[in-house]
């Protein structure tokens, strides 16, 4: 594929991280989520880009994805594992400092047996029925865990993106019910449940989307642009047909430009016929069904064409470009290919 770009700007990440702490509150610490890569945009960077900002603690989903930011942050920044520890992550665990948030009894068992004195966390089930402890499991495992000093306990809202949404206030008073008076530091809110507002906040908040610039964060500053090369166009008579399945036809006389990237490189096919590219603020439709790796423009309004058209940039965040596949910003961003080259952008001007 011809050299597509997507750049990202450091100084954003760590400008949206400034303001979602000063959003959390006096006396309440800021973590950085960079699982999933930091959302495909580059773990490694992110994390040390969100530590010379002020993060001192970071999530990730995965033992692997915490080794590989403890690579890079070296010793220090506490890191710690959603998916808790995992059979076969105690060596891992153990060897680069890792925090598991243990969420069944199966993985409290196997952390106090295989590393007794290591640091964890916990994770509660408030009603998301995804991970954590029940109710009735916590109240009985709860007095030899608060005496073992796990470092937090954490629960994850459901609705937080809805900001009326009944979940969020039911899901509040589960998580008081179940940890009011244990003494330990508590985290409730990611990114939507900061915008909920500081009863949301607790000891700690995990800002994830909202430090890539996307929704509920809406005065995000912008982190991603993709910059697509321009291969070949064509005239396209009235009539005529473009790509596959012939899922579009020109009305009139047409140019068509042909530009490197598709599915393959994290455009949704839900994307054929529905999006915008732009040539600085010029829109142009993409015609046509998306394919594995080209898509295809129509520039025919362009008093020239173009060496690129950009899918994310200042006219089109990941958010649009979301709501045109049918889809939410994480997926656009978690999909974007490794066929493009990526640049990072650490000090603006």
């Amino acid at each position: 594929m011809a050299n597509a770009t997507l750049t990202i700007d450091l100084e954003a990440i760590a400008l949206n991280w400034r303001a979602l702490d000063r959003l959390s509150g006096p006396g309440v610490q800021t973590a950085g989520v960079v699982k999933a890569d930091a959302y495909g945009l580059g773990a490694g960077r992110v994390a040390r880009a969100l530590a010379q900002a002020g993060a001192r603690r970071f999530f990730v989903a995965l033992a692997e994805e915490g080794a590989a930011v403890r690579q890079a942050l070296g010793p220090g920044p506490q890191i710690n594992i959603l998916s808790g520890h995992m059979p076969g992550d105690t060596e891992m665990i153990h060897d680069l400092d890792l925090t598991p948030m243990l969420n069944s009894l199966e993985q409290i068992t196997r952390h106090l047996e295989a590393l007794p004195g290591a640091p964890f966390g916990v994770q509660l089930d408030t009603g998301m029925n995804r991970l954590g402890l029940e109710m009735v499991e916590w109240q009985a495992v709860a007095p030899i865990l608060i005496e073992a000093g796990p470092v937090m306990v954490m629960s994850h809202l459901a609705c937080a993106d809805e900001p009326d949404h009944p979940m969020n206030l039911r899901q509040l008073q589960t998580f008081h019910e179940m940890t009011d008076g244990i003494g330990l530091p508590r985290s409730l809110a990611a990114t939507g449940g900061i915008m909920l507002g500081p009863q949301y906040h607790f000891d700690l908040t995990r800002p994830g989307i909202g430090l890539y610039g996307g929704r509920p964060f809406d005065t995000a500053e912008r982190v991603v642009s993709l910059s697509l090369p321009v291969i070949q166009t064509r005239e396209v008579a009235p009539g005529e047909a473009v790509g596959y399945s012939c899922a579009w036809e020109a009305e009139g006389p047409a140019v068509i430009a042909t530009v490197a990237a598709g599915y393959a490189d994290g455009l949704p096919r839900t994307l054929s016929n529905r999006a915008m590219l732009w040539d600085r603020d010029i829109p142009c439709p993409l015609v046509g069904r998306v394919s594995m790796d080209l898509i295809t423009v129509d520039v025919t309004h362009l008093p020239e064409v173009p060496r690129t058209l950009d899918i994310l940039g200042p006219y089109q965040s990941p958010d649009d470009l979301a709501d045109a596949a049918g889809t939410i910003s994480y997926e656009i961003l978690t999909s974007l290919g490794a066929r493009y080259a990526r640049r990072y952008q650490e000090r603006r001007g």
